[in-house]
């Protein structure tokens, strides 16, 4: 049985993705990541916390090198309103906690302040992961969470590959385009050829997903090329190369945004663009494709 996060706790995030990550917690669209307005780590969920626990991860010079897992007793309230049975729990990863066993959470409380995890890739911005387990199943194993449903309506943004960098980090650019049809009030995602709101690293993780359900053995098609085949949410990316200005970049950064700030957003470690440099992203099919796994 999935759990369905409502649209009221959605909103209090700027964007979420379920299937931007490398790691297994995130397969079959089985976790989220909620990236909040600042730096504060806000509770997607209430109940009461059962316990905190402090977790090496890997060792990355821009990064902390330890996180931390948050494990929530849901309240039964909450898991009505998600569609998921009592006894539910929660597990929070990428926060440094201000609170501990025993104490209450609620929906928008402070759960302390986000990490910069050695979990991210550079390219990452800080987020909180949600993931959910069932009633007497392990929550300290990476895997075995249930599946992860947004309540809230993705609207398609198409693109045609082009837009100028307006920001420039040590990994990737973000272009002003596409642009956000309805800032601060909606979700929207960039969208396939055929309309369909996409999510996830592509190629560079293995498989993505999209925003809306997807019929039989789906053909995805971006920028003219296929990128993909799934029925449901789920993707398996073809084997492709993203290119920007014709050079091979890592590729493209999906989520849903609902912030202004929201443009295409292209993972380069290997290439500088200049702000304001006009940047034309093209895709095509590829022998050895972008690959990145866990470490």
């Amino acid at each position: 049985m999935p759990v369905t996060l409502p649209s009221d706790v959605l909103a209090r995030y700027r964007r979420f993705s379920r299937f931007n990550s490398p790691y297994p917690a995130h397969d079959d669209g089985r976790a989220i990541d909620l990236y909040p307005e600042g730096s504060t780590g806000t509770s997607p969920v209430s109940g009461v916390v059962r316990e905190t626990r402090t977790v090496g991860c890997p060792d990355r010079s821009y990064a902390v090198d330890e996180d931390h897992l948050i494990v929530v007793d849901l309240d039964d309230h909450w898991c009505r309103r998600a569609g998921t049975e009592p006894g539910t729990v929660a597990r929070l990863l990428h926060v440094d906690p201000e609170i501990s066993a025993g104490e209450r959470v609620a929906v928008g409380d402070s759960l302390g302040t986000t990490v910069r995890s050695g979990f991210f890739r550079r390219w990452v911005d800080d987020h909180v992961h949600l993931g959910f387990r069932g009633p007497g199943v392990d929550v300290l194993r990476a895997s075995g969470s249930l599946p992860v449903e947004a309540g809230v309506d993705v609207e398609p943004v198409g693109w045609d590959g082009t837009g100028t960098v307006v920001e420039r980090g040590p990994a990737h650019v973000v272009l002003d385009a596409p642009t956000h049809p309805d800032p601060g009030r909606s979700f929207a995602a960039i969208a396939s050829d055929d309309g369909i709101p996409l999510d996830g690293g592509l190629i560079h993780y293995a498989g993505g997903g999209a925003f809306e359900a997807l019929s039989g053995d789906a053909a995805v098609r971006l920028l003219g090329a296929l990128v993909g085949r799934g029925a449901g949410r789920g993707l398996t990316w073809e084997p492709v190369d993203v290119l920007a200005n014709g050079d091979r970049v890592v590729g493209l950064s999906l989520f849903a945004a609902r912030d202004g700030g929201y443009g295409a957003k292209v993972v380069c470690p290997n290439r500088e663009f200049a702000v304001g440099e006009r940047v034309s992203v093209a895709i095509e099919p590829s022998d050895d494709p972008i690959r990145l796994g866990v470490g």
